[in-house]
């Protein structure tokens, strides 16, 4: 295949793009792909999560600005483009019952007019793979589960003419992923290598927490070797300064474990318009030299 590959990754918030598929993007990146990062939302309502960082006045005053300048700095770390859909964050609602969401926020907008500017996007960008997140949002976020509806729906409509046709030339993306990085099979083999080594695991707690989970095991069906590339990753991830503490869990398992004992970074093909044979290794898979 002559022409360039193009891939686009369509995210809630800000960070979310380091730690769904970072290396992945930068595999791709490295190899001369043109990588895009849609971002729905400012992450607005995100709280602070490092601890270092929590109760600074400018922070707290200045969020969206700030966040915009941590999205920026990964950017360059991946090395990939990204643009901002303008939605705001709904925030992650909590207590029982739950809050209502605040109004105007992005999972509250209708579904068909949030995707008009991801239809937009797609027709401009032209890529010929989308990933995003399954159903569930890969955790029930109310940001995650609307960024999977419109994405849905901007695959189906970015290629039909018919459909928002003041949104540019139509262009129809040949595979659709779901992120599922955050998989069970991972989690456990990280688990017990670091057990049989004499190391503290961060996991074990969330695999107590999977016993709980009433949701059937996902279906992996690509898994990129990316390995190479983990350290890009972490750096775009700590570059999301107000939402990760480089001393957390996120660090914890050291870089020649990750790399020997998992290598890969996993997907599910949910939608594909060319033949492929599973499972994969590559997001390109069928698309390549046809």
């Amino acid at each position: 295949m002559t022409e360039q590959l193009r891939l686009m990754a369509v995210h809630a918030h800000p960070d979310d793009e380091s730690s769904k598929g970072a290396a992945t993007m930068a595999k791709y990146v490295s190899e001369g792909v043109d990588v895009l990062v849609a971002t729905c939302t400012g992450g607005e309502r995100g709280s602070i999560l490092n601890p270092k960082l929590q109760g600074d006045p400018y922070i707290e005053a200045n969020i969206h600005e700030v966040r915009a300048k941590e999205m920026d700095e990964a950017r360059e770390i991946l090395g990939v483009k990204q643009e901002w859909l303008g939605f705001v964050d709904s925030g992650l609602p909590e207590g029982d019952p739950l809050p209502p969401l605040p109004e105007g926020c992005f999972a509250l907008q209708d579904v068909e007019a949030a995707a008009e500017p991801l239809v937009r996007l797609i027709r401009s960008f032209k890529p010929q793979v989308i990933t995003t997140y399954d159903e569930n949002g890969g955790y029930p976020h109310p940001d995650h589960i609307m960024t999977h509806k419109i994405t849905m729906v901007a695959f189906e409509a970015a290629g039909d003419p018919e459909k928002y046709p003041e949104a540019g030339e139509p262009w129809q993306p040949q595979k659709l992923y779901y992120n599922q990085g955050f998989n069970r099979a991972r989690t456990v083999a990280l688990h017990e290598a670091l057990l049989a080594r004499g190391l503290d695991s961060p996991y074990a707690e969330w695999l107590e927490r999977w016993k709980t989970f009433n949701r059937p095991e996902r279906t992996l069906t690509t898994y990129v070797p990316c390995a190479d590339f983990f350290e890009i990753r972490d750096k775009a991830l700590i570059a999301h300064r107000t939402q990760i503490d480089p001393d957390g869990g996120w660090f914890r398992v050291p870089m020649d474990v990750q790399r020997e004992v998992w290598p890969t970074e996993e997907y599910e093909l949910a939608k594909s318009l060319v033949d492929t044979s599973l499972p994969e290794d590559d997001l390109f898979a069928g698309i390549r030299n046809n």
